[in-house]
Formats: C-alpha cells, sequence, structure tokens
C-alpha cells in the first residue's frame, strides 16, 4: 500500500464528487424561476445529491462517491396569478421548490472542498516527484 497513491485516489474521489455537486446545484439554479405551465403538472423539482464513503481494499482508504441523486420532496410554493396559464381554478401557480440562497450556499460549500482536495492532490503530486527526485 503506497499511502501517496491513497491520498491521490482520496483527493480525486472527492473532487469527482464536489464536481457532480456542483453539477446538480448548477442545473437547480438554472431552474430556480420556472412555474408549471399547465395547472395539472408540476414544476421543476429541486435535485438533492447523497454521498457515500466506499473502501478500496487495494489501497485501503475509503473514497467518497455519489450514492444517489434524489428530488427534494417540500412542497411548491403557490402564487396568487389568476392569468398565468399554469394557474389552477383558485388562480394559484405551482413554482419551483428551489432556494437560490440555499443553492449558492450548497455551491460555495462545494466549491471550498473541491479547492480543499484540489490542494491535497497538487501537494500529493509535488511529495511524490520529491521522494522521486532523492530516489534517483
Amino acid at each position: 500500500m503506497d499511502p501517496l497513491n491513497a491520498a491521490l485516489s482520496a483527493s480525486a474521489s472527492g473532487m469527482r464528487a464536489q464536481a457532480l455537486r456542483l453539477r446538480v446545484v448548477s442545473e437547480n439554479m438554472a431552474n430556480q424561476n420556472n412555474a408549471a405551465l399547465d395547472p395539472t403538472q408540476d414544476p421543476y423539482r429541486r435535485k438533492t445529491i447523497h454521498f457515500k464513503n466506499v473502501l478500496d481494499r487495494n489501497l485501503g482508504v475509503e473514497l467518497v462517491e455519489v450514492s444517489r441523486v434524489d428530488s427534494d420532496p417540500t412542497p411548491f410554493p403557490l402564487r396568487y396569478e389568476p392569468n398565468h396559464p399554469g394557474a389552477d381554478a383558485n388562480g394559484y401557480v405551482k413554482y419551483t421548490n428551489v432556494r437560490g440562497l440555499i443553492e449558492i450556499a450548497d455551491m460555495r460549500q462545494a466549491n471550498r472542498s473541491y479547492q480543499a482536495q484540489l490542494n491535497v492532490f497538487s501537494l500529493t503530486r509535488q511529495m511524490q516527484s520529491r521522494t522521486n527526485e532523492l530516489l534517483r
């Protein structure tokens, strides 16, 4: 078991997971102002991402992976807009359950985590290079 390769694998798995998280957040943000276009349909439903630890037996290290991407079950906010094509019989329109501030917070957290993993990856690569130079 090479500890430097284990560190590289762990940080790379973290970067992959956070990159997917950023894609999910981006999709949510792109749809944050959507409304139902028909009273019988639902608007875009916010997506959430879940992670899990997976043991890499060859390296003896736990890696992070995305276990699933789910839909947020919170109810859709209703707005009174009787002239909207998506309005129900009472004049209410269902809007997406995406909240921009939550998505921005998730994006910042994912970005910070990605940057931290990138720093670990870079430092580990530097240590590998220095070790190889010393062994020459």
